[in-house]
């Protein structure tokens, strides 16, 4: 099986899938707050482990992985299987364009 490489998505669409399966654990606002995950304003460019008054897992503060679209991408695909040890519960987004959605949402929505 070949690794797919993100593509740029549908933000409305990646907007809805974000409301109905990550909002619930998840801010994007810049005055957002953490909730059961961090907030992910300012995501792009921030290394894993990173956001202030969150209290990660040493796994996610150890990986030191840098998040962009490709790095999302392969996250989002399966968390647990990409940082072994994360409390994050969500089972991740199997086919590629809902991930390519949701990223694409967020590249607007976490400026």
């Amino acid at each position: 099986m070949i690794d797919m490489p993100f593509a740029n998505g549908d933000a409305k669409n990646g907007a809805k899938l974000f409301k109905t399966r990550c909002a619930q654990c998840h801010t994007v606002e810049e005055t957002g707050t953490n909730k059961v995950g961090p907030k992910l304003f300012g995501l792009f460019g921030r290394q894993s482990g990173k956001v202030e008054g969150y209290q990660y897992t040493d796994a996610n503060r150890d990986k030191g992985v840098v998040w962009d679209n490709q790095t999302l991408f392969d996250y989002l695909e399966n968390p647990k299987k990409y940082i072994p040890g994360t409390k994050m519960a969500f089972a991740g987004f199997k086919k590629e364009k809902e991930r390519n959605d949701v990223i694409t949402y967020l590249q607007e929505a976490c400026k």
